[in-house]
């Protein structure tokens, strides 16, 4: 763990409810001087003498001028969040109100904080790791029910917990290999190699299965681009219109009518989808705006997580083989879609396209089973219920990658009975990369990297 930072003895204050007018906001300060510093301004009783997790009406004066009537919130350290002594005080939504408030605060010891430096000195107070840590600024951003699931599972330990009981088991054997060495003469060996076997089975395994769960993670995190195209008049902007049930797109018989891409954002079952409705492609077009669409139109296609290809049903069944055939070539996940059912009858289309998902997007037949369609791709057949360990960051990734090729350069060793130390130096990568995730081994520099990406205030 690092040494003191710089400022680190600073008592620091910020406001941690979002600026702008509102019923209250909320003015945390935290640090060794909080209590006294507050004290100050505070008026009715001495708040030094108060006990810890108690709620104190009063007033806060600065000299003469009345600031705001309060409830202030007392916290002793370490029984806070930052670890620290804590004073959080609740005032009135006025920004001018919260702003003298600041300014006395300041004027009487505190410093403005940092971003993401209450939630700095909880790490480093041993009350977070870093990868709960992290997962703080993932629930903050959190912007579905299954974003908020995961990153509150990671900032309650659940990703900590595997990771520390792999590191304790190669910290154990890395001791027993070292151990040999002082013996190397005698030819005593402490380490079962048939369990240290075993062992890099087990964390293999781990390591691959979050490593395979940061795809899931990624869309929990940032959401699935899905890319809506097919021909002119195909009913693209209409399906666009009812999956969101409103009408964002322009609908019309004309063909060429969407000439640029609109995007929207719908969530299906906790995940995040970025629809995009693109213009029609087709080998003619009208004009030169309409050229410039259907190029975005394919740009989208590439850029897109999933393609939802609409035809109409009324299309030849050959055109519709010959596009499929087209998108598997693509190698990515696609849905394709006969549209206008309710024109051509749904059993005679059914006829036609046996295997196809069939839909009307004007009356909003069979929507439903597309919107299913769309989270088992993503899914995968795996529940975005968060009651598993999901890898969302792309920092936990990197380090996983690293401690997968450490765990293959151990097991190397072992097949090539090479000497202990070296086996031994391969376990310490391992244990470098995985001190790496939860911040056991880190940087000063890339600490603040990672805390300054946090919001004022946490």
């Amino acid at each position: 763990m690092l040494g003191k930072l710089a400022g680190w003895e600073d008592t620091i204050v910020a406001l941690a409810t979002p600026p702008g007018v509102g019923a209250i906001g909320v003015i945390r300060v935290s640090g060794k001087s909080s209590w006294s510093i507050v004290n100050q301004l505070f008026t009715g009783k001495d708040l030094c003498e108060q006990a810890s997790h108690t709620l104190h009406v009063g007033v806060l004066k600065d000299g003469e001028e009345q600031l705001d009537e309060v409830v202030v919130s007392l916290f002793r350290g370490p029984r806070s969040y930052t670890g620290e002594d804590v004073v959080e005080i609740s005032c009135h939504g006025s920004p001018y109100v919260q702003q003298r408030v600041l300014q006395a605060l300041v004027a009487r010891g505190a410093r403005l904080a940092k971003a993401g430096e209450f939630t700095q000195r909880a790490f480093l107070n041993g009350k977070l790791d870093l990868t709960q840590a992290e997962a703080v600024a993932d629930l903050i951003a959190s912007n579905t029910a299954a974003s908020a699931r995961t990153a509150l599972h990671t900032m309650r330990g659940g990703f900590s917990r595997a990771l520390r009981e792999l590191r304790e088991q190669l910290i154990s054997f890395s001791a027993l290999i070292e151990l040999e060495l002082d013996f190397s003469q005698e030819d005593v060996e402490f380490a079962d190699r048939t369990q240290l076997y075993h062992l890099i089975d087990e964390a293999e395994e781990v390591t691959s299965s979050l490593l395979a769960s940061f795809k899931l993670g990624n869309v929990i995190r940032n959401g699935v681009a899905v890319a809506i195209v097919g021909r002119p008049n195909a009913g693209k902007s209409t399906l666009l219109n009812t999956l969101l049930n409103e009408d964002r797109a322009i609908v019309s018989e004309i063909a060429g009518t969407t000439r640029d891409t609109i995007e929207e954002v719908l969530n299906i079952d906790g995940v995040l989808f970025r629809l995009i409705d693109t213009a029609g492609i087709r080998e003619h077009v009208a004009d030169v705006i309409e050229e410039i669409g259907v190029g975005r139109s394919r740009e989208k296609m590439e850029l897109a997580d999933i393609i939802v290809y609409l035809f109409d049903v009324g299309d030849s069944p050959s055109a519709v083989a010959a596009v499929r055939g087209e998108l598997v070539e693509r190698g990515k996940p696609f849905l394709l879609v006969g549209n206008k059912v309710d024109v051509l009858g749904e059993e005679e289309a059914r006829l036609a396209f046996p295997q196809e998902l069939l839909i009307s997007a004007r009356d909003a037949r069979h929507i439903d089973v597309l919107r299913q369609r769309l989270v088992d791709i993503v899914l995968e057949g795996r529940a975005a219920t968060g009651d598993g360990t999901v890898v969302t960051n792309a920092r936990h990734y990197h380090a996983l990658q690293q401690v997968a090729v450490a765990l293959g350069a151990v097991r190397r060793g072992l097949d090539e009975l090479l000497p202990g130390d070296l086996v031994a130096l391969d376990i310490r990568v391992c244990l470098h990369w995985l001190g790496e995730i939860t911040g056991e081994v880190t940087t000063e520099d890339r600490l603040d990297y990672i805390f300054s990406k946090f919001c004022i205030g946490k």
